[in-house]
């Protein structure tokens, strides 16, 4: 039979291409692929033999170099075995291939356990060493996200024990046994189709460990730097730049990017990159440390006189209020939670608030505010020491042009209030979801206030302001601080855990992390409502517009956001209420996905109303809190989907919303890049209420688990186009312009925006 000669770097089969033939290698090599590895395959290797107990290739075969190939068809079940019987010395090779391809595989195997077992153990040697770290050196230990969810690998369906040992006996047969086995047609055809049974069973396994090794080395190093590697620079760049734990940490960096790039999974440009950052610290250190010798800016001097001065509080307040900062100051564990440190954090906390309110009201009077005073408000900073010099140095350098965009729906903790105080923003909800008129109303029906009284605190800007002071504001700082229980409002230099340059949150970084989100979930911030256009004969059309959330930033070093509010008092197309910490000291994207994915829901629930869980009227809670709550009889899920959903519940504490909160950072964070990672039933419910835009669908949609999806949500696109094509049709038929309004609409509608 003729050889074909093929060039290199061409695909021979591709996976899920039928069987229809399988190919010697007669000279050069070929490269298997599947989703958990890859083996290389030479001159005398079979290429398509792994599959021939199926119907279909699972591997993708790319020639590696020219080579050439003499085929054989594949027209039935038949073909095999009358290949063997008809070519003596073809069985030969074939049963020669099978078993150098099966111990191959199953070396991938054994290696990619031993892998996911190392990433394990390494991963909390690390997280341990890192805390022991923090501890010598008297600073907060940050968490780690992946840590609390990090799991050794677990195989329902591992490989049986006894099928490496098999074949690797086999690979150890004399020439001569092997001979006499391929003289026995059925012999060798039975062995061929169990042989690709057995390698079938080790693909689906490795293609999981693959999975685990690909998120588990995310946690050593990723693009979000929500990761080891940050943890320990952040720790480097704190440590003293001749110490033995500073050497240490760097040679624990070097590590880990040698550990990473040994794994071949993440880019070697981004380990280089991170490397880089680090010769940068080290640079910073020894300017920091020179530089430690000349002494901090003299206008920082004083600073606490200056703001306790500016705030007119009375001597006993100001006396009070610098002793327990300067017992603060001497604390050796301002993280403590003994008994004597837990109650001074919270008498620090009670007057903070008390000069806050204090000196925000002689500002409005003031016809200029101090630097230090504008870095009170906006950072919480009190005291140089406290702040460390380096960070009152900063601080100072950017307090006069901190500012947000009241345009673009981003203030400073300053800025909000002032924006309440004028009336440009009503005061926020209190912890009761009770808003300020409403409170004011509570006060008269119990008669602590009568009639008159309400009408004249609701209009007094004083009152809004010392509501939203007493209420919200000191309760969201403690909130995105994150840590409560050793939460303290003075800014503190034990409380920064990584450059406050490379954390700060400014209007550019939310606008872009907006428009990063929009990209995956383009109608997460629409609403839709009723618009009306008599010139243009719309007696009543419902259409979506964008409201952006306002997102304030407080005066603090923190980790979390919080969405507060979905709406302002009860008008629907107002902005929701986003706040997040002026110095996040973690990821901002996955911050602000968690952010809109509460704020999905529980504007949803506020649309629904009474009925947000009743799935006699679908929306987004009611399909989820059903997929939930009958999880278990749901014949569409796997024996192991429904155990994932057990786990996550536990989780999640039972909380449907804090559930679907998680799904929802998977859904934009993942499986927007094209990473299915949720079962059947959540991602529809997201490619139904949370869809992509259209050009991510159409990309997503090549993928089968996306199709059916995909394809159900584009008919009703379909139909409502056709409704607003209507519209528009009519419009233009009077002699009308179309209202940008419509147009908007349209391209909502169709995920062009």
């Amino acid at each position: 039979m003729a050889a074909t000669e093929v060039s290199g770097d061409k695909i021979i089969c591709s996976e899920g291409q039928a069987l229809d033939a399988i190919h010697i290698i007669v000279a050069g090599s070929v490269r298997a692929q599947f989703p958990g590895g890859e083996i290389i395959l030479k001159k005398g290797d079979v290429v398509g033999l792994c599959d021939v107990a199926f119907d279909s290739h699972f591997f993708t075969y790319t020639t590696l170099e020219k080579s050439s190939f003499v085929s054989f068809p594949i027209k039935s079940k038949n073909s095999i075995p009358a290949i063997i019987k008809s070519n003596p010395d073809t069985a030969r090779m074939m049963y020669t291939s099978m078993i150098n391809q099966v111990f191959s595989i199953m070396a991938i195997y054994a290696k990619s356990k031993e892998a996911c077992d190392g990433i394990y153990k390494e991963i909390t040697r690390l997280y341990s060493d890192y805390v022991d770290l923090c501890a010598h050196n008297s600073i907060s230990a940050r968490s780690l996200p992946q840590f609390d969810t990090l799991a050794e690998l677990t195989l329902e369906d591992d490989v049986n024990s006894w099928i490496l040992p098999y074949y690797v006996s086999m690979k150890d047969f004399s020439p001569e046994l092997k001979t006499a086995l391929s003289a026995k047609p059925g012999y060798i055809n039975g062995f061929l189709n169990q042989a690709s049974i057995d390698i079938h069973s080790a693909f689906s396994v490795c293609e999981n460990m693959s999975d685990y090794i690909r998120e588990n080395i995310a946690t050593f190093i990723q693009e979000s730097r929500l990761d080891l590697f940050d943890l320990f620079l952040s720790l480097y760049a704190r440590l003293n730049h001749d110490s033995e734990d500073s050497a240490k940490t760097l040679n624990i960096l070097n590590e880990i990017a040698a550990y990473v790039r040994d794994k071949h999974v993440v880019n070697d440009a981004l380990i280089n990159e991170r490397l880089n950052e680090v010769t940068t610290k080290a640079s910073v250190k020894a300017t920091v440390a020179a530089s430690a010798e000349t002494g901090s800016n003299a206008d920082l001097a004083n600073s606490l006189d200056t703001i306790l001065e500016f705030s007119g509080v009375d001597s006993a307040v100001s006396d009070e209020f610098r002793n327990l900062i300067s017992k603060y100051k001497r604390l050796s564990d301002k993280a403590s939670t003994d008994d004597a440190a837990r109650k001074l954090r919270n008498e620090i906390t009670k007057l903070f608030y008390q000069i806050y309110c204090e000196a925000f009201q002689v500002s409005i009077r003031s016809y200029s505010i101090p630097t230090i005073v504008k870095m009170f408000f906006n950072f919480g900073y009190v005291d140089e020491e406290l702040a460390g010099p380096e960070n009152a140095n900063y601080l100072y350098s950017i307090a006069e042009d901190f500012r947000g965009d009241s345009e673009k729906g981003v203030y400073t903790a300053y800025e909000w209030l002032l924006a309440i105080y004028r009336k440009e923003k009503d005061p926020s909800r209190n912890e009761f979801d009770t808003d300020f008129l409403s409170y004011l109303h509570e006060q008269k029906i119990k008669g602590e206030i009568d009639a008159a009284a309400e009408t004249s605190m609701a209009a007094d800007p004083t009152q809004r302001i010392l509501f939203e002071l007493n209420n919200m504001f000191p309760l969201v700082n403690k909130v995105t601080y994150a840590r409560l229980s050793i939460f303290c409002p003075v800014f503190s230099e034990h409380n920064v855990i990584k450059p406050l340059q490379s954390c700060i949150v400014d209007v550019n970084s939310i606008t872009e992390t907006i428009a990063k989100l929009e990209k995956t979930d383009y109608g997460a911030f629409y609403r839709e409502t009723v618009y009306v256009n008599e010139k243009c004969g719309i007696p009543k059309e419902l259409i979506n517009v964008r409201i952006t959330p306002d997102v304030i930033l407080f005066p603090n070093v923190g980790t979390r956001g919080v969405m507060w509010q979905e709406i302002e008092g009860r008008k629907r197309t107002t902005p929701a209420r986003f706040m997040i910490s002026a110095f996040h000291m973690e990821d901002l994207n996955t911050t602000f996905t968690r952010l809109v994915g509460e704020y999905r829901w529980e504007m949803c629930k506020r649309i629904q109303g009474a009925r947000w869980n009743d799935l006699s009227d679908p929306s987004l809670t009611s399909e989820y809190c059903d997929y939930v709550q009958f999880y278990r009889k749901n014949n569409e899920l796997s024996a192991e989907a429904k155990e994932k959903i057990k786990n996550s519940l536990v989780k999640a504490k039972n909380s449907y919303k804090e559930m679907f909160v998680r799904d929802y950072i998977v859904w934009v964070l993942f499986e927007g890049t094209g990473s299915p990672r949720l079962n059947k039933i959540a991602r529809g419910i997201m490619c139904t209420y949370c869809p992509f835009p259209a050009s991510l669908r159409e990309q997503v949609s090549k993928n089968p688990l996306f199709k059916e999806f995909i394809e159900h949500y584009e008919v009703k696109t379909q139909q409502k186009l056709h409704h607003i094509d209507n519209v528009i049709t009519k419009i233009k038929s009077s002699g009308q312009e179309v209202p940008a309004e419509v147009t908007v609409n349209r391209a909502f509608i169709e995920g062009t925006l």
